[in-house]
C-alpha cells in the first residue's frame, strides 16, 4: 500500500515511502542496465559507444519529462548524465575486451 507525501503523518511513514520506490528504482535501473550491457554487443568498435546526437536526445527527453512531473530538470540531467558515463565507459571496455 502506498501513501500519499501529503498523508504521511510522520518520518516513519515518509522513510517506508522512499524505500519502497529506492526499491522500485533499483529495480527499473538494473532493467535498463541490461539494455546497456545489450548495446554494446551490437557496436563493432570502442569509437561507436559515444553517440552525441543520441546523448542529447534522451537528455532532452528526460528534461522535458521532469518538467511534466514537477521534479528539478536539472537534477534528472545530472542523473542521467552520470547514467550515460557508466553507460559508455562499460560499452568502451567491453568493446576493447572484443577486439582483444
Amino acid at each position: 500500500m502506498t501513501t500519499a507525501p501529503e498523508d504521511c503523518a510522520n518520518m516513519d511513514e515518509v522513510r517506508t515511502e522512499i524505500d519502497r520506490i529506492d526499491a522500485a528504482l533499483v529495480d527499473l535501473m538494473s532493467a535498463r542496465w541490461g539494455y546497456v550491457d545489450r548495446a554494446w554487443q551490437l557496436k563493432a568498435s570502442p569509437a561507436e559507444a559515444t553517440v552525441p546526437w543520441r546523448i542529447q536526445q534522451v537528455i532532452d527527453k528526460v528534461r522535458s519529462r521532469a518538467e511534466q512531473k514537477n521534479f528539478p530538470p536539472a537534477l534528472a540531467e545530472a542523473l542521467w548524465r552520470q547514467l550515460i558515463g557508466w553507460g559508455i565507459q562499460h560499452e568502451e571496455e567491453k568493446l576493447r575486451d572484443k577486439k582483444s
